[in-house]
C-alpha cells in the first residue's frame, strides 16, 4: 500500500487519540520509516515560551509506535511502548517540528526504533529512542485485549 494512503488512514484513526489531540499528522508510514509534523501551537509550549519536553516525549513515542505497528500488525500482532529516552537538542518557540522515525532492530518480542525531530531550518531539536514490546493478540494490556479503536 501506498506510504501516503497509510498515513491517511492513520490520521483518521488517531483523530480522537492524545496524538491527535497534540496535532501530530502523519505525512507517510511503511515498516520502516515514519515521517510526521506538528504545527506548534501555543498550548505545546511551557511558561518561559518554548516547547515543552512532553511534546517531544510524545511526538516521539506516537511516531515509533505507528511504525513498529506497521511492522508487526501483518503477523497480528500488537507493540506497546516500554522505554522513550528522549533528549532535547535545541529550544524551539514556534514553526512546525518535523520528525522522522526508523527501526534499529526489529525482532520477535521487542523492537527498538530512532526518531529525529527537525525544526523548519532542519536543525535537530529533539531525539528519541523508543523500544516497544511485541504482543500476541490475546495479550491483555490494563486488563482487556488490545484492539485500534476508530469512535
Amino acid at each position: 500500500m501506498d506510504p501516503v494512503a497509510i498515513a491517511e488512514q492513520i490520521n483518521a484513526l488517531q483523530k480522537q487519540t492524545f496524538a491527535g489531540d497534540l496535532g501530530i499528522v502523519v505525512v507517510s508510514a511503511t515498516r520502516d520509516s515514519v515521517t510526521a509534523t506538528l504545527e506548534v501551537r501555543p498550548g505545546h509550549r511551557q511558561p518561559q515560551g518554548i516547547v515543552h519536553g512532553g511534546v517531544y516525549a510524545t511526538f516521539i513515542e506516537s511516531v515509533a509506535s505507528i511504525g513498529a505497528a506497521l511492522d508487526a500488525m501483518p503477523q497480528g500482532k500488537n507493540v506497546v511502548g516500554l522505554e522513550n529516552h528522549t533528549s532535547f537538542v535545541r529550544a524551539v518557540r514556534e514553526g512546525t517540528l518535523h520528525a522522522v522515525a526508523t527501526p534499529v532492530t526489529r525482532g520477535r518480542r521487542s523492537q527498538l526504533w530512532d526518531v529525529v525531530i527537525r525544526n523548519d531550518e532542519q536543525a535537530v531539536a529533539a531525539t528519541g529512542r523508543v523500544r516497544l514490546l511485541v504482543l500476541d493478540p490475546e495479550a491483555q494490556v490494563a486488563g482487556t485485549e488490545l484492539s485500534l479503536k476508530s469512535e
